[in-house]
């Protein structure tokens, strides 16, 4: 499996990581998955196997039994992989049991080094903006995380363009730690963050590790126009997300996903995994499965490369209309476009 930078940092992962959102299956994200002990230390296998080197999980899933299992899981052979984790939702019913507080943060980071049964995170991950929090307190709150060698690289999740922009303007003029990653959504079923957040990565040099790749099983190819959900699905539970705003274009994307999987041999999923690991400014993506059977269809997915015209074709069905200023910088300024530009002007040029 290919092996990417990510971002300026020296660190190399995998393009695809593991995804564990499933691991322990409680609360609402049941509908993700249910996977035990055992069915956690398989999938573990066969993603190391595969050539895996990173698994994500963060401290709100299943209340913390996901970084339990983890735990559990690579006891004995924890330094053979990268694990990265998230903070920032509410871990308890305290008004300071959830932010980019210094207080939550280290008392987060903490407490997922205890269910992780490590010693060190490889990748900590701010899970969400917190606009109530000065931005100065939560790199210094890191910042102590590193020096005290509990985190080794700190990255963010689900900021905008305008957020990691502040953040890493702050950390350079205050010599705080800078983020070397974004872990955000983006897929064929969603590309609102070709817009801004993917040029800002770009430009500033962080690695992008994509969420959701398959828009929660949408691009799986079991979910066809005008049929209800299938039963034992996500959406067939309580899970809504990612909100669905085009259905026809949602529905036209999969039928192309279908048509080009059937000329390769492989599943609709496979085919929009390949499509997202060569965009621009995509470092790894992250893929899971209920079962065995899935994860190994996702894993697979590394080793496929779809034609021009494949990618041409779903770049067509997919593509979302190009918003001021883009379209007006494409007809008034295409001759001194920088690569972080193009990576959205380019298709529609």
């Amino acid at each position: 499996m290919e092996h990417r930078q990510l971002g300026r940092s020296g660190l190399r992962v995998s393009v695809l990581t593991l995804g564990t959102m499933g691991f322990g299956g409680a609360g609402k994200f049941k509908d993700v998955g249910q996977i035990d002990l055992a069915g956690v230390r398989r999938q573990i296998d066969m993603a190391l196997d595969a050539g895996v080197n990173l698994i994500d999980t963060a401290d709100v899933y299943s209340a913390g039994a996901s970084e339990e299992l983890i735990g559990q899981a690579l006891e004995g052979r924890r330094d053979t992989v990268l694990v990265g984790t998230k903070a920032r939702f509410a871990s308890g019913p305290g008004p300071n049991d959830e932010g980019l507080s210094r207080h939550n943060l280290i008392r987060a980071c903490e407490a997922s080094l205890r269910r992780l049964r490590t010693d060190y995170i490889d990748l900590y991950q701010v899970h969400e903006w917190d606009g109530q929090t000065p931005l100065e307190e939560t790199l210094a709150a890191l910042d102590h995380l590193l020096t005290a060698g509990k985190v080794r690289y700190v990255g963010c999740s689900n900021f905008a363009g305008w957020q990691v922009m502040k953040a890493l303007g702050i950390a350079d003029r205050t010599a705080l730690p800078r983020f070397v990653s974004q872990q955000v959504f983006l897929s064929l079923e969603e590309r609102s963050a070709e817009y801004e957040i993917v040029p800002s990565a770009i430009d500033q040099g962080l690695g992008l590790l994509i969420w959701s790749p398959l828009a929660g099983g949408l691009l799986s190819g079991k979910y066809r126009r005008a049929e209800p959900p299938p039963p034992g699905s996500r959406r067939a539970g309580e899970w809504t997300e990612p909100p669905v705003h085009d259905e026809e274009r949602l529905y036209d994307t999969v039928d192309a996903l279908l048509e080009i999987g059937d000329a390769h041999g492989v599943s609709a999923a496979q085919v929009a995994i390949a499509w997202l690991l060569a965009r621009p400014g995509v470092t790894s993506a992250i893929v899971a499965g209920r079962t065995p059977e899935q994860l190994a269809d996702n894993l697979a997915a590394a080793s496929l490369e779809l034609s021009a015209a494949e990618h041409a074709r779903l770049e067509a069905v997919s593509r979302p209309p190009l918003l001021y200023p883009f379209w007006h910088q494409r007809d008034s300024a295409a001759e001194r476009l920088s690569e972080a530009d193009l990576s959205l002007i380019r298709d529609h040029m």
